[in-house]
């Protein structure tokens, strides 16, 4: 059984009961200890003992203290880059963007299907698709990984351009407005769903509606844009946005 604190020392030069938690005697003025002893919330004296730091990991660049940043979205850097490399290769006229883009008839080429998405010839269309894909993208690599954003990407993409070509073929439908929509309702779906179960969230529905307006309406000052794109698009990301909020429940 462990013995309680002393209830009093004796000095070793007069042979006096004085209290163990004083320094010096009060009958002869001896030295017994160096410093008193530390006391408890209890009143009882606590043995010294060195508190060791928690030992952290010494930080990677870009990190901030205390927050460990997430993987970088590769998937979504390599979409973006290849947007703006074959763009830029079209307006330079260093290849000929209408044998990979939806222009007319695809006369049996299906990759057309894909290809159109990173094709663009309004710069306004541009940076307003490529921005959505670049944030949505990220958003939802973050949550499920790069191999689910590219399906949800081309998945997406593809669901717009065959829509329009078999509602409207023979017209235009450049530019990744479908895959844009499609990264956008995809991510969103998961916190709709908790929404109407009365969760809360700190997800910018304002901002989201905000970007689902300029996508939608995009086809209006960019005639290389198609509306069904957008429509197949949307219409695919809320689908397989489903499927990814019920399978992260189980």
């Amino acid at each position: 059984m462990a013995s309680g604190p002393e209830l009093f020392v004796v000095c070793k030069k007069c042979n006096s009961e004085v209290s163990p938690y004083i320094t010096e005697c009060p009958y002869c003025g001896t030295r017994l200890r160096k410093r008193a002893p530390k006391l408890d919330k209890g009143g009882s004296p606590r043995a010294s003992r060195r508190r060791e730091r928690p030992k952290l990991s010494r930080l990677k660049p870009g990190e901030i203290p205390g927050v460990r940043p997430d993987r970088r979205p590769y998937a979504t850097y390599f979409l973006v880059l290849v947007s703006v490399v074959l763009t830029l290769g079209y307006q330079a006229a260093i290849w000929d963007a209408t044998r990979i883009a939806i222009s007319g008839p695809i006369d049996g080429e299906w990759w057309r299907l894909v290809t159109t998405l990173f094709v663009y010839v309004s710069t306004g269309y541009e940076i307003a698709a490529v921005g959505a894909v670049f944030l949505f993208g990220w958003l939802l690599e973050r949550r499920h990984g790069s191999l689910v954003m590219l399906l949800v990407f081309l998945l997406g993409g593809a669901a717009g351009s065959a829509l329009v070509v078999a509602l409207d073929d023979g017209s235009a439908a450049w530019g990744a407005n479908s895959s844009a929509l499609a990264l956008l309702a995809a991510w969103t779906m998961r916190d709709v769903l908790a929404r109407r179960r009365g969760e809360e969230d700190d997800a910018d529905m304002l901002g989201v509606l905000a970007f689902a307006v300029v996508l939608v309406l995009i086809p209006i000052p960019a005639g290389e844009a198609h509306p069904l794109a957008g429509l197949g698009g949307g219409l695919m990301g809320i689908l397989l946005g489903l499927v990814l909020a019920r399978a992260s429940q189980r």
